[in-house]
């Protein structure tokens, strides 16, 4: 059996568009169509329900994507046996997905680092959250990701705590809480100040708000946003209180646009290197997997 077919499968099975599969495999939209009805024919089953604005998996193609994606990582996992015993040099393509906090604050310095020690290896970095990365990761769209979570329990995935990030709350330096002489500040008078929060599905957000809920007698005012800038602009503001991994505002705190606020101890968010279990890794992914780990580590 031709793998250009499977792969194409795959692909549509991944993005439901057959437009969108051409654009990704650099094929005319007419040659996947023409690679899907010879693979339906030579299987002798229908893999997609053709629809307006798209294709969708049938019982059959479900039943057959496993296979079909251990094909193509066997397929792999030849060439790169193939390639390597040239003593060649690792190569390949590797997307990482992780959070806004980790795309800015952490990753650039491991592709820097890659650059150096294997420039033959293509990494993508996809912003992404916990919920569509591991989406990702099921679909193949991604091959790695960075989680910013207490915990990353899945049947079907491998989770490796590498590091914790450290949290901090912070406020304008102005702030009466942000005083020399301000003693720390408990949860019912944090319960009464206006907060500023990465959105919802953001774990350490999340326990924040939690922990301002619960406090008896208070309705905190809790704004939560999409982007972590747009949360750190409105403290720096005057408008508010956040919580943030230090790493991201490591330099307002130096330049004296935050200032870090006393109060109840926040426990340290873990981060998790994340992986589809069944799925083989290439060399470049195990590279990329080991500097990950030794940036962490060094961080």
């Amino acid at each position: 059996m031709d793998t250009r077919l499977l792969r194409t499968f795959t692909t549509l099975a991944r993005t439901g568009n057959f437009t969108a599969t051409a654009a990704e495999l650099h094929l005319a939209q007419s040659t996947v169509t023409v690679h899907i009805r010879t693979l339906e024919k030579d299987l002798g089953a229908r893999l997609f329900d053709r629809l307006p604005r798209g294709a969708k998996l049938t019982d059959a193609g479900r039943h057959l994507i496993t296979d079909a994606e251990a094909v193509l990582d066997a397929e792999a996992r030849l060439r790169a046996t193939a390639a390597g015993s040239g003593g060649g040099p690792v190569s390949g393509r590797v997307v990482v997905g992780a959070g806004e906090t980790l795309c800015s604050a952490r990753l650039p310095g491991v592709v820097a680092a890659l650059l150096r020690s294997h420039p033959g290896i293509d990494i993508h970095l996809h912003p992404t959250g916990t919920a569509e990365a591991v989406d990702g990761l099921r679909s193949g769209r991604l091959d790695l990701v960075l989680l910013l979570e207490e915990h990353a329990d899945y049947t079907d995935l491998t989770a490796e705590r590498i590091a914790a990030e450290p949290l901090v709350l912070v406020a304008a330096h102005d702030h009466p809480l942000t005083g020399q002489d301000s003693a720390p500040a408990g949860w019912k008078e944090l319960a009464q100040e206006h907060f500023f929060l990465h959105e919802q599905g953001c774990s350490y957000s999340d326990h924040l708000a939690r922990e301002l809920l619960a406090v008896p007698g208070v309705r905190p005012r809790l704004t939560r946003f999409g982007s972590i800038e747009a949360a750190r602009s409105c403290v720096a503001a005057g408008l508010g209180l956040t919580v943030m991994p230090r790493v991201t505002v490591k330099s307002a705190l130096r330049e004296g646009r935050l200032a870090e606020v006393a109060g109840p101890r926040i426990p340290d968010v873990p981060v998790h290197l994340v992986r589809l279990s069944r799925r083989w890794l290439s060399p470049a992914v195990r590279a990329v997997t080991e500097e990950l780990k030794q940036h962490f580590a060094a961080a």
